[in-house]
């Protein structure tokens, strides 16, 4: 990734430009899709799109998970639509189970269905199709898009956007391939909320840059932090003991240094050893074999790695391996004096009510003569 943004730099002169028609492309294609000149599903049931402007991790999968935890909490029934980033199911739609195999249903789905069972987690690169199947089958009060911010084919009542401090400054508005972000500034006025995943002292110290790139946009900003409360055995035994001596990490996530910031705040000592293995990683048996020679050499009792890493080493780990157990927790926010989980709760009835005007432009639209009516997709 250091590499790609040192490349990205050096041909910064020679990238703007085509990035700037990559953004102009991206807003053409939104402009298609607003009037109706690109077929849009409409779901039934208020819809909330998690997603991001630009790559990297920003927290999708945690606060995904929250809204399908809400949902549960008021005896409401969920789904999520994911495209399951490397997952490879025999068929589409995929209804993934806790029991799934991790390289059939991929990390993040996984976990999400384990964490939530009482949810629907379907995976389909069409998620119209993939919606249509959840709604039929399952009913659902709720639905989660993920990275669903670009998924224009699937119309929503609420964007939430996360961003990365990396977002508000030097990457603000580089678009691909100049930058990491996949649409032009313009797209943020899409959005509903923004969200960063920071804690207070750091979202304290960007408020000059949130608000000097954000305020004009008149949407609140909230803050979020995951907080690790402990270790959870991957052998599905007793909870483990206290780390004694040194331990491995083992990480393969989009950001390897929040894993080891988090879990050296846990712990109160960083790891003997590091192994970062590339984002979504579908460990082996070799690489198990290798992180157990690894831990070996270097007199580590315990190898720790990430929830979302868990769900793919489980079943080849032994007694020795533990997860993160990780708290999502809002902090604070600006440009408005409520927290995330209180502006959402707010805002829910207005989900319901946006839902009803959509479903009365979408029975209009499909008139005869009305273009858009269709059930195709187009485009990510």
């Amino acid at each position: 990734m250091q590499r790609l943004l040192s490349i990205q730099h050096s041909l910064r002169p020679v990238l703007t430009p085509l990035g700037a028609v990559y953004a102009g492309l991206m807003a053409l294609r939104r402009r298609c899709y607003e009037r109706g000149l690109l077929a849009s599903w409409s779901p039934p049931a208020p819809t909330v799109a998690v997603g991001n402007i630009g790559w990297g991790g920003t927290g999708k999968t945690p606060l995904a998970g929250w809204l399908l935890f809400w949902a549960e909490e008021r005896g409401l029934s969920a789904a999520l639509l994911t495209r399951g980033y490397r997952a490879r199911p025999k068929s589409h739609p995929y209804h993934v189970q806790p029991g799934a195999l991790a390289e059939e249903a991929g990390d993040e789905p996984l976990l999400l269905a384990r964490q939530h069972p009482r949810a629907a987690v379907v995976v389909d690169p069409l998620r119209s199709r993939g919606g249509r199947f959840a709604c039929e089958r399952f009913n659902p009060s709720l639905i989660v898009l993920d990275d669903g911010f670009q998924h224009l084919a699937v119309e929503r009542d609420m964007n939430l956007v996360l961003l990365r401090a990396e977002d508000l400054a030097d990457q603000w508005d580089r678009v691909l391939p100049a930058g990491s972000w996949r649409e032009g500034r313009s797209a943020l006025s899409r959005a509903d909320a923004f969200l960063l995943k920071v804690g207070p002292k750091t979202f304290r110290a960007l408020e000059p840059l949130l608000r000097e790139r954000l305020e004009p946009l008149g949407k609140p900003v909230f803050s979020f932090s995951l907080t690790p409360v402990g270790l959870r055995a991957l052998s599905g035994g007793a909870q483990p003991e206290p780390v004694e001596g040194g331990y491995l990490l083992v990480s393969g996530v989009g950001n390897p240094a929040q894993v080891e910031r988090t879990a050296a705040a846990l712990l109160g000592k960083h790891p003997a050893r590091h192994l970062v293995f590339p984002d979504h990683h579908l460990f082996t048996k070799r690489d198990v074999t290798r992180i157990q020679m690894e831990a070996g050499s270097l007199g580590c009792s315990r190898v720790i790695c990430t929830p979302k890493d868990a769900v793919k080493l489980g079943p080849m780990a032994d007694e020795t391996f533990s997860s993160l157990d990780l708290r999502l927790s809002f902090g604070p926010s600006l440009f408005t004096p409520a927290r995330f989980d209180e502006w959402f709760g707010r805002r829910w009835e207005t989900l319901e009510v946006r839902r009803t005007e959509r479903l009365a432009r979408a029975a209009q639209s499909a008139k005869p003569g009305r273009r858009g009516a269709g059930g195709g997709e187009h485009g990510a």
